[in-house]
């Protein structure tokens, strides 16, 4: 009897950036397979590809070489169209910068993933209402970002990259913006969420203790694998099994500010560049960010929280 095909598989994958005519290999050759109901850490050094692969097992990037399939299509066939359809079907994003619409409540935030589905105006909030409750916010529905915490608006971020139930859930440096009670919270939940509802977790984290938590680790190096390994689920993970319908980390231990950043959260905020239109300007790419072509990915990142752009 076979198990249930892979959530994303990458054979052999490449991918090389043109730079003033300079020819700049970001990953070489990478195979990994992500299964259902995965919790994976992904590190490396800076400049070690983690970035790279981040983005193409989002779909926000296709591979120069090898094949890379993502909800069982092959992203090498898919056009731009198609490529945010399934990213809004299968993926769902978490960012250290929360990306939330600054003026734009928090169940209006999580539904907008909704919108390019297709779904109602009634369906949307009920949807968008019930995630906020399972992460713990059913109270703060129609707070904005600057009324909440930044664990707050973490959550938030989190209910709205699950609200399409996706089979995945990418996570980039998610409590990077966090103190570390309200980190630990956060990681707490993420835990939860993929015990129970068995969305596969993959998080890029410089944090030791994070990866540590993780039942597997793949390790990167010079835009190589060069370890993915298996560890012993021995972290705690406080589920109550008595309560399957309801998820509710702890409370955050910051003071809420005006700014919703609170201490610890520089650029955190209420998302900041996103404006009405949910779109981001350029923003510089993270200190292990490999090189991007010169589109940029700020757009990408914007198609990304959303789950349905079109920047492909």
């Amino acid at each position: 009897m076979t198990g249930p095909p892979p959530a994303i598989e990458a054979v052999d994958v490449s991918r090389t950036y043109q730079l003033d005519g300079v020819s700049v290999e970001a990953l070489r050759g990478v195979s990994l397979t992500v299964r259902p109901g995965d919790h994976v850490a992904l590190v490396g050094p800076s400049g070690s590809g983690k970035s790279t692969l981040m983005h193409l097992l989002g779909g926000l990037d296709r591979p120069s070489g090898g094949r890379l399939v993502i909800g069982g299509r092959d992203v090498s066939v898919l056009s731009p169209p198609e490529m945010a359809t399934l990213r809004n079907e299968t993926i769902g994003f978490v960012f250290q910068a929360f990306h939330l619409l600054p003026r734009t409540s928090a169940v209006e935030n999580v539904a907008l993933p909704l919108v390019y589905r297709g779904v109602s105006a009634r369906q949307r909030r009920e949807r968008a209402a019930a995630m906020l409750g399972r992460v713990g916010l059913g109270h703060r529905l129609d707070h904005r970002p600057n009324q909440m915490s930044g664990g707050e608006q973490q959550r938030v971020a989190i209910a709205r990259a699950l609200v399409t139930e996706p089979t995945v859930l990418l996570a980039d440096e998610p409590t990077g913006n966090l103190d570390s009670v309200t980190g630990a919270a956060v990681l707490e939940l993420l835990e939860q969420l993929n015990a129970e509802s068995g969305v596969a977790l993959v998080m890029v984290t410089h944090d030791q203790e994070v990866a540590a938590r993780a039942q597997r680790r793949i390790t990167m190096r010079d835009g190589v694998v060069v370890a993915d390994s298996d560890a012993p689920h021995d972290r705690p993970l406080s589920v109550d099994h008595g309560r399957p319908e309801t998820l509710v980390p702890a409370p955050s231990a910051e003071p809420r500010s005006v700014s919703g950043s609170g201490p610890g959260h520089p650029s955190g905020g209420s998302g900041g560049a996103a404006g009405a239109t949910g779109r981001l300007p350029h923003r510089p790419a993270p200190a292990d960010a490999t090189p991007t072509p010169a589109s940029g990915r700020g757009a990408d990142d914007a198609d990304a929280v959303t789950n349905g752009g079109s920047g492909s």
